[in-house]
């Protein structure tokens, strides 16, 4: 008796959320004057986040993960096309210091699950599981008002970014030197985020990371910012709209004309479907 109890007292401390999506569309033309293309699409997305809370300790854990593609049904172009891939977590642990301030040590992790390609060229990957992968930790301080908004600051921080496919490695992809399969970056790490029902059956997410290097080009900051918005019309029907905006300095893209060079990376995926959240 005495062990359950013990056993219920700890699982109180946690609290669980998750919550699980999929969408799509699907479009069909016949005859149809304005032109078009037969297709349908999917995503399919899971978040989950488990806090643990005990006297002066709190640690929080989230992850997320998503994949989406889109099939043509004719014979232009390549077959079935990614459209989203991420894979995210992260982690803190801190120790009350005062009301609403904690020691925390953080890290964030992210990646993606598939090859990615520059369509409509679907034969060399431009990347692919942990070709890039990114890792952020620090210690610092963390301003907590509860679990939906936090701002973490460290001035001790490691960014370390990973290239483990070869060919990719080879080319010195992501801002990793050719021939090496990762790189670390030493400086500043903030990260701050912003959960919030805006309406009723309407929430807002959010999430910005912001990284500086003392020993490269402190002044040039990678950014990383996330906003979800979820329109929820009912416990399995919502709608979704995430925007995605990221800048690195060291990684080069090329552009439709040919250049070459550092550029803001943005993202927009919306849709709607079927969800089920769960929380305990």
């Amino acid at each position: 008796m005495g062990h359950c109890a013990f056993a219920q007292d700890s699982l109180s401390n946690w609290k669980f959320k998750s919550l699980y999506s999929l969408s799509g569309t699907q479009t069909s033309f016949v005859n149809w004057n304005a032109g078009g293309r037969n297709n349908i699409s999917l995503i399919g997305s899971a978040s989950a986040s488990a806090y643990y809370t005990q006297d002066n300790i709190k640690w929080t854990n989230d992850l997320s993960f998503a994949l989406g593609g889109i099939k043509y049904f004719d014979n232009n172009g390549v077959g079935a096309q990614k459209t989203d891939d991420r894979l995210d977590a992260s982690s803190t642990f801190g120790m009350q210091l005062s009301k609403g301030f904690f020691l925390t040590f953080a890290s964030s992790f992210r990646t993606q699950s598939i090859n990615g390609f520059n369509y409509p060229n679907d034969s060399v990957p431009v990347s692919s599981f942990m070709a890039p992968g990114f890792l952020n930790m620090g210690l610092g301080a963390d301003f907590r008002k509860d679990d939906n908004f936090n701002i973490f600051f460290s001035s001790i921080a490691l960014k370390s970014t990973f290239v483990l496919d070869d060919s990719l490695s080879a080319k010195g992809s992501f801002g990793v030197p050719a021939g090496l399969r990762y790189r670390q970056e030493y400086g500043a790490y903030l990260k701050m985020k912003y959960n919030r029902p805006l309406a009723k059956n309407i929430e807002m997410k959010s999430k910005l990371e912001l990284f500086s290097n003392y020993l490269n080009n402190p002044e040039n900051i990678d950014v990383n910012a996330e906003l979800l918005l979820l329109f929820r019309v009912n416990s399995l029907v919502s709608a979704s709209a995430q925007w995605n905006l990221i800048y690195d300095d060291d990684i080069k893209i090329t552009d439709q004309w040919g250049n070459t060079g550092p550029r803001t990376q943005f993202k927009s995926v919306i849709g709607i479907g079927l969800s089920y959240k769960i929380e305990r």
